[in-house]
């Protein structure tokens, strides 16, 4: 299992959901990715899809005006 980074601040939605989903098809399930964003919107659109295709949210925060949510990925 690995952990990544994904910069996707400064993007508006619906960018940082779609370039996670992106990211999140190329990793193996157990996987964790971090996705930074500044869109508050973020910090509902990730889990809910999080939710509906599987993958398991591990933590959300927002600081600063940026949000910051871990997800694992589950099976695909």
């Amino acid at each position: 299992m690995s952990h990544f980074v994904l910069d996707a601040r400064y993007l508006l939605c619906p960018m940082p959901v779609i370039r996670a989903q992106n990211r999140i098809a190329e990793l193996a399930p157990g996987d964790t990715l971090e996705v930074h964003a500044t869109d508050p919107g973020a910090l509902h659109d990730i889990p809910a899809w999080c939710r509906i295709h599987g993958h398991e949210v591990l933590t959300v925060t927002r600081e600063n005006g940026e949000v910051s949510v871990t997800v694992r990925v589950g099976a695909a």
